[in-house]
C-alpha cells in the first residue's frame, strides 16, 4: 500500500515537472514582465530628482545629466497645503478600508448562509450592479441631496465603501472554506450569531479580510474622482486630487495664501515637471511598502475556489 502511494507521488511529482530549459523560459519572461511594471516607476523617480532647467533643455532621460532635490525641498516647504492634503488621504484611507472590511465581511457571511431565507433576492440585489447601475448622476443626486455629503470628508468614503466583486469574494470564501459543522456545533453550544461570526470565522478568515483590506486601500489611496464630484474646498482634497489638479492646471498650488508672493513668482520659483514627479512617488511609496506584509494573505484570498490539483 506504502509502495503504491510512492509510486503515485512519483507519477504527480513527474507530471508537474518542468523541463529546465521551460523554468529557464518562465523566469525570462517574469523578469520582463516585473521590469515592465518596475521601470515606469523608476523613470518617474529619476525624472523627481533632476534639475529643472536640465528638463527644460534636455527633456526626460533615465540618468539625470544634472541632479537635484529641489522638487522635495520644494514640497516641504508647501507644509501646510501638502501635508493637509496628506493627512486627508490618510484619514479616508484608514477609516473607509475599515468600514468598508466591516461591511463586506458581514454581507458575504450573510449570503453564504444556506438556511438564510432572503439569500437569494439579496444575492442578485448585490449582483445587478456588477452589470449595471444608476450611473454617475444617481449617485451624485443620492450623496448631495439625500444624504447631504456635499463637501464631506465622508462624501470620499461612503460611495466607495461597499462593492459587489467584494462581497463576492467574501461570500465565496465563507462558503467554500468555512464548515457547517463548525457553525452548528456553535449554535448547538448557545453562541449568537454576532459571536459565532467574531469569535469564529472573523479569526480563520484573515486571507480574505487581506485581500479585501488591500483592495479598498488601493481605491480608496488612488481615488481623486470623489473629490472632483464632491467637494469644492481645497481643505478637504486628498493628495491624489491635487496632484491630479497640478497635473491640469498648476495654479492648484498656488492658492495657497500663506506664500504672500503673486502667481507669476509662484510659478517661477517651482519646480513644476519635478514637483509632478515627486508627488506621484510620494503616492505611489506607501501603498509599495505596505504590500509585502499582506503578499502572502492576499494571494491565498485571491486562490479561494481554484482548482488545486
Amino acid at each position: 500500500m506504502a509502495k503504491k502511494k510512492e509510486v503515485e507521488q512519483e507519477g504527480m511529482n513527474r507530471l508537474n515537472r518542468i523541463a529546465p530549459k521551460t523554468n529557464v523560459i518562465f523566469n525570462v519572461i517574469f523578469v520582463l514582465c516585473s521590469l515592465i511594471c518596475i521601470l515606469p516607476v523608476i523613470f518617474v523617480f529619476m525624472i523627481s530628482i533632476t534639475s529643472e532647467e536640465t528638463l527644460k533643455r534636455y527633456g526626460y532621460s533615465f540618468i539625470p545629466k544634472e541632479f537635484s532635490l529641489g522638487a522635495y525641498r520644494f514640497l516641504l516647504g508647501e507644509g501646510e497645503t501638502i501635508l493637509r492634503a496628506l493627512g486627508v488621504s490618510l484619514f479616508v484611507t484608514i477609516v473607509g478600508t475599515i468600514i468598508g472590511i466591516i461591511l463586506t465581511t458581514t454581507m458575504g457571511y450573510v449570503l453564504s448562509r444556506p438556511n438564510y431565507k432572503l439569500k437569494g433576492f439579496l444575492t442578485m440585489v448585490v449582483f445587478i450592479p456588477m452589470i449595471f447601475n444608476g450611473g454617475m448622476i444617481a449617485s451624485y443626486v443620492v450623496n448631495t441631496n439625500m444624504l447631504g455629503l456635499k463637501n464631506s470628508v465622508w462624501a470620499l468614503i461612503w460611495p466607495l465603501a461597499v462593492s459587489s466583486f467584494n462581497i463576492i469574494i467574501c461570500k465565496t470564501f465563507f462558503r467554500t472554506t468555512i464548515p457547517d459543522s463548525i457553525i452548528e456545533s456553535a449554535k448547538i453550544d448557545g453562541a449568537a450569531q454576532l459571536s459565532i461570526f467574531t469569535r469564529i470565522v472573523l479569526p480563520i478568515s484573515k486571507p480574505v479580510i487581506a485581500t479585501i483590506g488591500l483592495f479598498l486601500t488601493f481605491g480608496y489611496w488612488n481615488d481623486w474622482f470623489q473629490s472632483s464630484l464632491y467637494i469644492n474646498t481645497d481643505k478637504l482634497y486628498s493628495l491624489q486630487a491635487l496632484l491630479n489638479s497640478i497635473l491640469q492646471n498648476i495654479q492648484a498650488l498656488a492658492k495657497n495664501p500663506a506664500m504672500g508672493v503673486t502667481l507669476q513668482q509662484y510659478k517661477n520659483a517651482m519646480p513644476q515637471e519635478g514637483a509632478r514627479m515627486a508627488i506621484a512617488i510620494i503616492i505611489i511609496v506607501p501603498i509599495a511598502c505596505a504590500y509585502p506584509f499582506f503578499q502572502k494573505y492576499f494571494i491565498s484570498g485571491l486562490t479561494i475556489g481554484a482548482v488545486k490539483g
